[in-house]
């Protein structure tokens, strides 16, 4: 970090705490290292009155109107101090700075109400061409989308690089957004040109816009993007800077509709952040297995096989059926994958990320169109192709993968045999179509929504100059996991964590779910709760039958060696389920740690009787033997046990226990180097003796070290 970075951060801290004085003298340090004339005239006029209002507290005035002033003094130094770090950020990165410098010297004046005058007039405009003669529509409509595209990239970039902005700018642009008068795709680009910069550096008016956009717009694909802009742009940091964050969001969180789709947005964000070991489990085990099967090939009618040497069907009857099942269910597995919230197209599509089009920052986000400027060209060449339309209309890929896919198709048209040509054409062929009910579903445009945003987080050269919400750890999701931020404690949303975390263990994200767990205010801790912290005491109080809960304080008490208490609670599961062979069989080593042996065999005999295939029960049956010196029924079990393909690690080591208390020691000598052998160089190093169960058969401390010797040599 920068020397002007530290100086900016100290500035924040003081903010954070909600402390003008401070965070006045932190600016005045920093401003007197890095001058700037206006921004230190503005903080005077700031400081002068801090300093009346803290002279009236002085002299023991009381001032009603003190915290609301005290609140408006800390959002104007919170202004301040934003304007100057936005601007700071931007002029540190080359290809913000050039954006910066760039659409500032193409446009001297930016007015909301003419831009919003440009964006009406391209609807009307789009609208008259229908009234053109057919051989100049065409022209004039390309001329139309390229001019616009050009005010639209202008625009996109002026948000962009913008700094703090003024309720009424914010007011004027909300209605800009929701306006049935601008297009929508318009509209849609703007609200991602806002959330680019809110995270970049918060703004609560651009916060307000994208809340108030996806609360009043009737455009479900703006709707969707405004909701994935102002829940990662969510920020606890400033909730003494701005409270109205949270009462915005609380206010939203009484509708039950709301609370749904941000617990479908939670779900999908932590889907997100497995494209790229998607993409690994993709080209590592599903690819090679399509690649043993290149002898089919894709037609109108599906998957139908090659030709091949007459002999096969002779030699290898069943090998073509065979074929034919794994690959489909090959091609099953990626589906499945896909419904479960994968996005399996990541891999493939970033390599064609490295086209000219995304130089551009916009077009990662503009929604996608045929008469893209920069597409168009292709889109002439290809227009009569139907697989290309239909695959753009119900395709299974997010806006920037419909443009890559547009621009790899027309280089490879030209490569293909000519009878896939023609299949290609007459659209024939399909892939992975997408049924038009779920194109429109709020939960499809969302997802196809963060796809964008991720590969652009993700492939863009400089993405390093944009703050990244993609930017996780094994143990911190950071903006991904929105769940647990402190706002949403003790909310509606509270009783829809237990989802969340379901999924999270499910991923096998411990961290991460214990950390939505600690958010969890009192009034929400259910049973359900209380058995995944552990505090299964707590649970039983609310359910005393409770089996996972019993279970859970049965294992914890077996796992602490506390065998006397945890035997009590398998007790306790067995009044539930007197049969429960698990419950059996852990209450027998419960009585076996306590060497209450004869109690422990009632048992195992009762369980090995009943399932006498059993292995871990003639396990546990052997070494009781073992334990009360019954070594013959031991051997026996032990013989059986490292009789099989496979055998268990720990099996070794205990029959080699049970040979050498048998005299047997050249047998037992052997039986150990299975074990290490089993266990690699580590077992070899960590390698010790039960020295309890030695002292129960009485071997000598000479006798332990010749074995340790013989053994380890």
């Amino acid at each position: 970090m920068t020397e002007t970075n530290m100086q900016l951060q100290r500035v924040a801290s003081q903010l954070h705490v909600g402390n003008v004085g401070m965070a006045i003298a932190e600016m005045e340090t920093y401003l007197a290292a890095y001058p700037q004339p206006q921004t230190a005239e503005r903080l005077n006029e700031l400081k002068t009155e801090y300093a009346l209002m803290e002279d009236y507290w002085r002299r023991g005035a009381n001032d009603p109107q003190q915290a609301q002033l005290y609140q408006y003094l800390l959002q104007r130094c919170y202004v301040l101090y934003a304007n100057v770090a936005a601007y700071y950020h931007i002029m540190s990165h080359p290809t913000l700075s050039g954006i910066y410098s760039h659409v500032r010297m193409q446009r001297q004046e930016w007015s909301l109400r003419n831009i919003r005058k440009e964006l009406e007039d391209f609807v009307s405009n789009v609208a008259m061409l229908d009234l053109e003669a057919e051989e100049v529509r065409e022209q004039k409509s390309e001329q139309l989308y390229k001019e616009h595209h050009e005010q639209m990239r202008a625009v996109f970039n002026y948000v962009l690089t913008s700094r703090m902005w003024s309720d009424g700018i914010g007011h004027d642009f909300e209605e800009m957004l929701i306006s049935p008068t601008v297009d929508a795709n318009d509209q849609r680009l703007l609200v991602s040109a806002v959330t680019l910069a809110l995270l970049n550096r918060y703004d609560i008016v651009k916060f307000r816009i994208l809340l108030n956009v996806y609360r009043l717009s009737k455009e479900e694909t703006v709707r969707q993007r405004a909701l994935v802009g102002w829940v990662l742009a969510l920020n606890d940091d400033l909730q003494k800077v701005y409270p109205e964050q949270a009462e915005m969001v609380l206010q939203l969180l009484k509708s039950k509709k709301v609370c749904e789709e941000l617990t479908e947005l939670q779900m999908q964000l932590i889907f997100s952040l497995n494209a790229e070991k998607d993409t690994n489990t993709i080209q590592k085990e599903i690819m090679p297995d399509l690649m043993k099967n290149q002898n089919f090939q894709v037609t109108q009618f599906g998957l139908v096989e090659r030709e091949e040497d007459p002999m096969e069907d002779i030699l290898h009857p069943e090998a073509s059926e065979q074929r034919m099942e794994k690959l489909e269910a090959t091609f099953g597995r990626m589906m499945d994958m896909q419904k479960q919230g994968s996005d399996i197209y990541f891999g493939g599509f970033s390599q064609m990320k490295r086209f000219p089009f995304f130089y551009d920052i916009c077009n990662w986000f503009t929604p996608f169109f045929f008469q893209h400027p920069d597409i168009i060209h292709f889109v002439k060449r290809l227009k009569e192709n139907k697989f290309l339309l239909k695959m753009m209309h119900v395709g299974p890929f997010c806006d920037s993968d419909k443009y890559s896919f547009v621009i790899a198709f027309q280089q490879v048209m030209d490569q293909i045999p000519e009878n896939m040509r023609q299949m290609l054409v007459k659209g024939e062929a399909t892939m992975g179509e997408i049924a038009e009910e779920e194109l429109l579903s709020p939960a499809y445009i969302r997802r196809s929504y963060l796809m964008d945003l991720y590969r652009f987080f993700r492939l863009y050269p400089n993405r390093h100059e944009f703050e990244n919400p993609f930017e996780v750890s094994h143990a911190f999701l950071g903006r991904c996991e929105f769940f647990r931020k402190s706002l949403f404690t003790g909310s509606p949303l509270e009783s829809y964590k237990d989802q969340i975390v379901r999924l999270l263990k499910r991923k096998k994200m411990e961290e991460p779910a214990q950390q939505l767990l600690d958010s969890y205010s009192e009034d929400h801790r259910s049973v359900q709760y209380y058995i995944w912290v552990g505090q299964y005491d707590k649970a039983l109080e609310l359910e005393p039958n409770n089996e996972r809960a019993l279970r859970g304080k049965a294992r914890n008490l077996f796992e602490l060696g506390i065998y006397d208490e945890a035997e009590s609670a398998y007790d306790d599961l067995l009044l539930l389920h007197p049969d429960n062979s698990t419950y059996l069989l852990y209450k027998s080593l419960c009585l076996i740690h306590m060497e209450e042996y004869e109690d422990a065999l009632k048992l195992l005999y009762r369980l090995n009787y009943e399932e006498p295939e059993n292995q871990q029960v003639n396990r546990v049956l052997a070494w009781t033997h073992l334990c009360c010196r019954q070594l013959e029924q031991a051997d026996k079990l032990y013989q059986k046990l490292t009789n099989v393909e496979k055998v268990y690690a720990e099996d070794w080591l205990n029959y080699a226990y049970c040979l050498w208390f048998s005299g047997r020691i050249d047998d037992a000598i052997d039986c150990f180097k299975k074990y290490l052998a089993a266990g690699g160089d580590d077992a070899v190093k960590w390698f010790f003796f039960d020295r309890t169960l030695l002292e129960k058969y009485a071997v000598s401390e000479p006798q332990i070290m010749m074995m340790e010797s013989a053994v380890k040599s």
